[in-house]
């Protein structure tokens, strides 16, 4: 590089260090005195007596009397009045690249494994603008996951971006184990948000397993790590996501929960004084989900499939986190405990879910097939208690008769062990037997 290339590039740079000082500390909340900084920017708080012993990464979160309101990233126990508190002047950036496949990091991109991190990474900002509505490709593409029951009966497109709505207990996570492992995007980002500590070891090594892994980046940050940690680490799995979309490739986006994300970012607007509306939840939370929900999706590069998992409260899809995301996504499924109580998995409710853009990705053929089928199934529930106690007379009609035929069918078409892959081609011909066989009858 010649002397006249490097001219710009140190006039860029800003010989001055940017300091305040810790006034205040309420709860999780850090007031400083200082420095000029901006909204969103990250920074070093200075612990220690001589103000090199430890560094902390805080983020602005907002300004109130002419005083900087910092959230740090990590715990506060060793942060003094008068600690040093130094603007780094930019947001903050997450490392992205192929080495990252395989491996668990942290919120802020560190490997989990105590490793000092792959080379060849390039860094990436983890807020970025959603692609332009206008730029975005019409999804035209299925992308198989290897689930019967969502493959013949929920088809997804690539690129498409749904919703999984369930209480605690029903089988999500072996639901996100079963789709990563058996699809067929090119790379998987998977991030744990708010998990028990516990389950992410147990659901890397139990429900996404060694083939799992091979094609995946898992992001997690735990239960007892900060607000801020739990939104970073949503935010930095979409920025890989993104990373991997730009290099052209169909990646499969998996949240568990985007309701934990609302949820921290609750935790935060309270903190800084924001009003709590609906329910309990701030303004800032409602503002959060489509900003970051429609960050995926399909771009003129690549295409990102998105799953995120919506924990509903006593089973209701009307609390206002679940009725947010579900206006916002191109479809739901929904997880109803009562199947997983009777032993039925994957748990999904094909007659409550619904794929938006499924009547546009599959043949006529196929369409029609899941109609048959979904018609049958919910005439033979809605005269379920009249056949169980043995009131329906055989004969009386025609369509219950070919329901109660093909109801055992009908059940065993939809569970799926998890050891049981089914590719799309052997989903829809499954589909089409069950339909004949009640044709035929």
């Amino acid at each position: 590089m010649r002397a006249s290339d490097l001219i710009p590039l140190v006039e860029q740079i800003d010989p001055f260090k940017k300091f305040g000082k810790i006034k205040r500390v309420v709860g999780i909340m850090l007031e400083s005195q200082g420095p000029s900084t901006s909204i969103g920017d990250v920074c070093y708080i200075y612990t220690g007596s001589n103000g090199k012993k430890r560094r902390i990464l805080a983020e602005v979160i907002g300004f109130k009397d002419e005083h900087v309101i910092l959230m740090p990233y990590s715990n506060i126990q060793e942060i003094s009045p008068g600690s040093l508190v130094e603007s780094l002047g930019k947001s903050l950036e997450v490392k992205a690249g192929q080495a990252l496949i395989g491996q668990v990091i942290d919120a802020m991109g560190q490997p989990l494994d105590g490793s000092t991190g792959s080379k060849g990474l390039v860094p990436v900002k983890t807020e970025q603008e959603p692609p332009n509505p206008l730029s975005r490709p019409t999804i035209r593409e299925v992308i198989p996951v290897g689930v019967r029951a969502i493959d013949s009966m929920l088809t997804v497109g690539k690129g498409q971006r749904i919703g999984i709505f369930a209480g605690s207990g029903v089988g999500k996570s072996t639901l996100l184990g079963m789709m990563a492992k058996e699809t067929k995007a090119d790379v998987n980002v998977i991030a744990l948000i708010g998990e028990r500590g516990r389950e992410v070891k147990e659901f890397i090594e139990r429900d996404l397993g060694e083939e799992g892994l091979k094609k995946s980046v898992v992001v997690a940050a735990t239960s007892d790590q900060p607000a801020l940690m739990r939104i970073k680490g949503a935010l930095t799995a979409t920025a890989i996501a993104e990373y991997f979309r730009d290099q052209g490739l169909s990646v499969l986006l998996m949240m568990d929960s985007v309701t934990r994300v609302a949820m921290a970012q609750r935790e935060i607007g309270l903190a800084i004084g924001e009003p709590p509306t609906t329910k309990g939840y701030t303004p800032s939370v409602f503002a959060l989900l489509p900003r970051l929900l429609e960050r995926t999706g399909t771009s003129e590069k690549g295409s990102i499939t998105a799953f995120y998992t919506v924990l509903v409260d006593g089973d209701d899809m009307n609390e206002p986190i679940a009725d947010t995301v579900r206006g916002i996504l191109d479809g739901h499924f929904v997880l109803n405990r009562t199947l997983a109580n009777q032993g039925h998995f994957p748990a999904i409710d094909i007659l409550q879910s619904v794929s938006r853009l499924m009547n546009q990705l599959v043949s006529k053929g196929h369409l029609k097939a899941a109609e048959k089928l979904r018609e049958t199934y919910s005439k033979y529930l809605q005269s379920e208690d009249l056949i169980q106690i043995g009131a329906y007379k055989k004969g009386s009609s025609r369509e219950i008769d070919e329901a109660i035929r093909l109801y055992p069918k009908i059940k065993e078409f939809l569970k799926q062990a998890t050891n049981e892959p089914s590719s799309f081609d052997e989903s829809i011909q499954h589909l089409q037997q069950v339909i004949e066989e009640g044709s035929l009858s």
